[in-house]
This record gives structure tokens, C-alpha cells and sequence, in this order.
């Protein structure tokens, strides 16, 4: 039996930064010739944003003068590639471009306008979801651009940042196209996050940490925050993309496998893969910070890490009980519960904690002929997820 009030509480608490993990050893200057070269691997106790001046007659970048943070970024020299993963993502996601108005709606705006097409509980879910993802595709734009793509130091994965945030402004776009397209109110639809509780709670968790990463004064370089760095990648990337979204994803996805409202479910299922795309590329981020940077990976911060994921669990959990009271769709909110644990246990594994909900299953298995979550990494080799341009996207998972 969950006590929804402490999840709440404890989620509008930032997290603290590890107080007592052992001090990063003393970095040296950057040295260099009479020339400015600049040595491989430097780092500098004042993180690099790429607003530094150039550095005339500086030698040439090399593949081990990268590194994901703490790296001198000058200008966007992505050549020569250090991570290929990354550059791959940018491809991908460029090959797999869409526009929601390649989407027919015209099926669901009949169906909308009929007084008898949709039950009452359908229309508050396609509401709410449509409220709650309007705002927290705004918040991961907002900090991408505000916050992580200015700490986030290695060129190839700036490039995917920038192709990341245009797909953020494609699904604003998205959500925009579907409210117009039914003719909802705005007002209400736009305003959900500062008036439904189950929209509020989960952007005010997500906020804080755009606003540490964002903070002017805050720079990378320093043991305490790089660490806070970290926390909030995990935060964005593993809690908010990677569990924060499954729940409405899964209602609206519902509704079209049932032949209602089609053309919303097909913007979401588009979006969905994009989201897989985003969350995967933060995953990857997050294990080459810690690959590159051990020592911020303590025990104590690992054990925040799992409190921080399963708050996000919690949080989730409401949502799928306040949006969905009672059973519809065939589905009820129990499932959810599990459904969201099996995906948590999926999260904290891949970057490395352990499994918090032992035995959790996926009571949704035609979510796998979407988006198979066993094969997230290889999603564009599946026949379902194949896609190249908006026109040509395949449909037979909805």
C-alpha cells in the first residue's frame, strides 16, 4: 500500500549532492608550448562551455583530447570521432525525420465531435496526457538548451543534442497539432500543469534539476559538481524520458490499438520511438561520464541515485491511479504499478545499480510490437521501428 504523501514530499526535496565522498585530486594547468598546444586529456578545474577564446597556433585536436565533460570545447570540431555511438544517434534520428501533419486526424476529429464516440474517462486521459506531455517535452527542451548542452563537452554529442532538441520542438508541435485538430481548449490543456495535480507533481520534481544545471554561476570541473551534473542526467534521462512517459504512451497507444483516435496514437507512437532514441543516448552519456570519471560513481552516490529512481517510481504510480481511477481500456491501474517497476528494473540495470522490484513482469507485451524494451539499443533494425522519412513511417505496431 503506497503513503502517496511521502513520495510527494520527498520529491519537491533536491536531492543532496554527496557531502562526504573524497575530494578529486587537484588537476594540473593546462600546459602549453610556445605555441599554446594544448596536452591530451586536459581538464580543467573550471569546466569548458565553448565560449572560451580561441586559441591561435593550437595544436590540432586529437581523439584523446575528448572527453564528455571537462573538455576544452573551442569550436564543434567533430572530427576525429571519439564516440561513434553518438554520431550514430545523430544519423539515426536525422534518417527518421517526421512532421505531424504528414498524420491523417480527420478520423479523430469525427470521432471526437461525436457526443457518443468516447466515453468521459477516455477523454480526461487523452487530456490529461496531452497536458501533462506538452509540458514535459517543454522542460526537456528547456534543459537541453539551457542546461545539459552547455556542460556536455564532447562535439559528437552536441551534434545529437541539437537534433534532440528540434525532435523536443516536433512533439511540442506534435501535442499543439492534436489540440488544435480536436478543437480542445487550450486554455485548460496548456495550463494542466499549473491546475492538475497529477500533471504539477511530476514537472515540479523535473524542475529543480534544470534550474541546478542552469544556475549561471554553476561549472563543471570540481568533484562536488560533477557529480551534480550526473544526478541530474540521471534524473532527465533515466526518471523523467525513461519512466515519467510510459504510462500515458501506454493509454494513448491503448486507445489506438483500439481503433480510436488513431491519428493521436500514431503522433505518440512516432514520438515514443524518438523518446527511446533520446533516453538511450542520455544512458550512454551517463556511462561514459562514469567510465571516464570513476571516482564520482561512490557508494553513497549510487545509493541516492536508487532513492532519486525510486521516487520517480513512485511518482509514476500516482499518475497511473489519478488518470485512471477505475478500469478502462481493458486495463486498470494495477498493471500500471507493475508495469512501471518492470521498467525501473530495466533503467537502474543499465546504468549499472541493481534491480529494486524483484519479479516485476510486463503485463503490457504488445507494447514489445512497438517498442520492444528488451532491444531499445537496436530498435532501427526492427521491422516495426524501421522508418526513414515522415512519409514512409511503418504503422503496424499501433
Amino acid at each position: 500500500m503506497y503513503n502517496w504523501d511521502d513520495p510527494i514530499e520527498e520529491a519537491l526535496n533536491k536531492p543532496e549532492v554527496a557531502k562526504t565522498a573524497p575530494v578529486i585530486q587537484e588537476t594540473k594547468e593546462i600546459e602549453k608550448s610556445s605555441t599554446n598546444a594544448v596536452t591530451p586529456n586536459n581538464i580543467s578545474e573550471q569546466g569548458y562551455t565553448g565560449m572560451e577564446d580561441l586559441e591561435q597556433g593550437a595544436s590540432r585536436i586529437q581523439v584523446d583530447d575528448k572527453a564528455i565533460i571537462n573538455c576544452r570545447a573551442d569550436l564543434n570540431q567533430l572530427i576525429p570521432f571519439k564516440y561513434e555511438w553518438a554520431w550514430q544517434k545523430y544519423l539515426n534520428g536525422s534518417a527518421n525525420h517526421w512532421m505531424p501533419e504528414e498524420i491523417p486526424m480527420h478520423d479523430d476529429i469525427k470521432l471526437w465531435q461525436d457526443p457518443k464516440g468516447l466515453t468521459e474517462d477516455e477523454r480526461k486521459i487523452v487530456e490529461i496526457n496531452l497536458g501533462f506531455f506538452s509540458t514535459a517535452d517543454s522542460l526537456v527542451a528547456n534543459n537541453l538548451v539551457l542546461a545539459v548542452y552547455k556542460h556536455i563537452t564532447n562535439p559528437e554529442c552536441r551534434q545529437y543534442l541539437l537534433r534532440q532538441a528540434f525532435e523536443e520542438a516536433i512533439h511540442t508541435h506534435a501535442y499543439t497539432y492534436c489540440v488544435q485538430s480536436l478543437g480542445l481548449d487550450e486554455g485548460k490543456i496548456f495550463n494542466m500543469y499549473r491546475e492538475i495535480p497529477a500533471v504539477a507533481t511530476k514537472a515540479e520534481w523535473a524542475l529543480p534539476f534544470t534550474q541546478s544545471l542552469g544556475d549561471p554561476s554553476f561549472r563543471t570541473g570540481s568533484f562536488e559538481n560533477n557529480q551534480r551534473l550526473l544526478r541530474d542526467l540521471v534524473a532527465f534521462y533515466v526518471v523523467f524520458e525513461g519512466i515519467f512517459f510510459y504510462v500515458g504512451f501506454t493509454q494513448i497507444l491503448s486507445m489506438g490499438r483500439r481503433n480510436k483516435l488513431t491519428g493521436v496514437a500514431q503522433q505518440f507512437q512516432y514520438i515514443l520511438r524518438d523518446e527511446s532514441m533520446h533516453m538511450n543516448f542520455g544512458i550512454d552519456v551517463i556511462n561514459q561520464i562514469k567510465l571516464e570519471n570513476p571516482d564520482l560513481w561512490t557508494d553513497e552516490f549510487q545509493s541516492e541515485m536508487i532513492d532519486l529512481i525510486k521516487t520517480g517510481v513512485d511518482l509514476e504510480i500516482r499518475y497511473a491511479y489519478d488518470t485512471m481511477p477505475k478500469p478502462i481500456l481493458g486495463i486498470n491501474a494495477k498493471f500500471y504499478e507493475e508495469y512501471i517497476k518492470f521498467i525501473a528494473n530495466r533503467r537502474l540495470v543499465q546504468v549499472g545499480l541493481p534491480e529494486q522490484y524483484p519479479g516485476a513482469t510486463n503485463p503490457f507485451e504488445w507494447m514489445s510490437e512497438i517498442m520492444d524494451l528488451k532491444k531499445e539499443k537496436n530498435f532501427f533494425e526492427t521491422r516495426v521501428t524501421e522508418y526513414q522519412t515522415g512519409g514512409g513511417l511503418n504503422t503496424d505496431g499501433i
